[in-house]
């Protein structure tokens, strides 16, 4: 009996209308705990609700309704000068090809809490944190809004909730960089998708793979951290709306009389810097270390077109699916190149020993960036 329920509750629960993008209800897929965020002792706390409080005006046990009206204009703004957030001045969104990043009034390190405390509170559990080299990355989570009302949910509340799924998990990684004027900083937040799929036409069996990544969740989960440094909501979401205008592509595949290729960046080596380190966020490579000095991203990468990468990790894997994947014999350390060329900056995949790589692999990788840096 408790099968079937299971099966019908699951079919209702895939039949379901997806709610609007900005529905976000996050749940971690661990089992940690979020802990609970405390406000710091030079910020106030926030102010009761004392909507529905009669004060005692002047003391003298009478009250008259204009009195009344402006003891509570007092009131409300007191509480509106009691912001527990920090107003910063100057956050704003900047956009180059298909990329957007968020631009900060203030150092990485005086920010790196606020994105900390923004991913926790959206439901997320920080997973990797990496201040030195500006790296944060939450755990797998769930967007329970996507999850459509039916008779039988609505009927049974949350007593049957965590049977129903969607399918679907999410991940985010945000890499802060030193901005291109002193004092300020670059955040980018980048998506990574699972989607859990039948691998047998009896539907019995199912196994999760990655999905495209989402370039209107980074945007929205943009606005929400605009909001969370203090930036009106109308102000965040004219921001995201400019910069969702198609603009002009700034790269080109330029191929070498050898047999090698290039991605050419019309910009300058800083920016195209910090967007080819967003790229590889982007695309699912894992940066073991960079050399800014040099140009250099030491990168490893998994061709999903191999045996090793196609192979069924089992059970108990496919049901941790958050955990990290097992070490593979084609799981190869790249360089990726930066080259600074002026107006210019040109991207090369070389080998482990530094040589430029022709093969294969090597040309689908330089394919996925030239997709992010275009």
């Amino acid at each position: 009996m408790a099968a079937g329920v299971a099966m019908a509750v699951a079919a209702t629960a895939g039949c379901g209308i997806m709610p609007d993008s900005k529905k976000i209800d996050y749940k971690s897929a661990s089992k940690a705990q979020v802990p609970t965020l405390e406000v710091p002792p030079d910020l106030t706390a926030p102010t009761k609700d004392d909507r529905y409080a009669v004060p005692d005006v002047g003391g003298k046990g009478t009250a008259t309704f204009s009195a009344y009206n402006a003891e509570r204009d007092t009131a409300k703004t007191q509480v509106q000068n009691t912001a527990v957030l920090p107003q910063v001045e100057k956050t704003h969104i900047e956009r180059s090809g298909t990329q957007r990043w968020l631009v900060v009034d203030q150092a990485p390190d005086k920010v790196w809490d606020t994105v900390k405390e923004f991913w926790q509170e959206t439901g997320f559990i920080v997973k990797v944190e990496q201040p030195d080299a500006g790296v944060m990355e939450t755990d797998w989570a769930e967007n329970r809004a996507k999850i459509g009302e039916d008779w039988l949910r609505n009927t049974l509340g949350k007593l049957l909730d965590s049977l129903y799924s969607t399918g679907e998990r999410d991940k985010f990684r945000t890499r802060l960089e030193p901005g291109a004027q002193p004092g300020t900083t670059d955040i980018f937040i980048s998506h990574r998708g699972m989607e859990e799929v039948y691998i047998t036409p009896q539907k019995d069996q199912t196994r999760w793979q990655p999905r495209a990544s989402d370039p209107d969740l980074e945007a929205e989960m943009l606005r929400r951290l605009m909001v969370r440094f203090g930036v009106e909501e109308k102000r965040a979401e004219a921001q995201i709306a400019a910069s969702s205008t198609k603009t002009q592509e700034k790269a080109r595949v330029v191929n070498g009389g050898d047999g090698s290729a290039q991605v050419v960046v019309d910009e300058r080596f800083d920016r195209a810097w910090r967007r080819v380190g967003l790229a590889l966020d982007r695309v699912g490579f894992t940066v073991e270390d960079r050399d800014r000095s040099k140009g250099l991203f030491f990168v490893r990468y998994v061709d999903p077109e191999s045996d090793a990468a196609n192979k069924d990790p089992g059970l108990l894997s496919k049901l941790a699916f958050w955990k990290s994947s097992p070490k593979v014999e084609n799981n190869v350390q790249y360089r990726i190149l930066v080259r600074d060329g002026g107006e210019s900056t040109q991207v090369q995949v070389l080998t482990r020993e530094g040589g430029s790589d022709t093969s294969d692999t090597a040309k689908r990788i330089l394919g996925l960036l030239y997709e992010q840096l275009r």
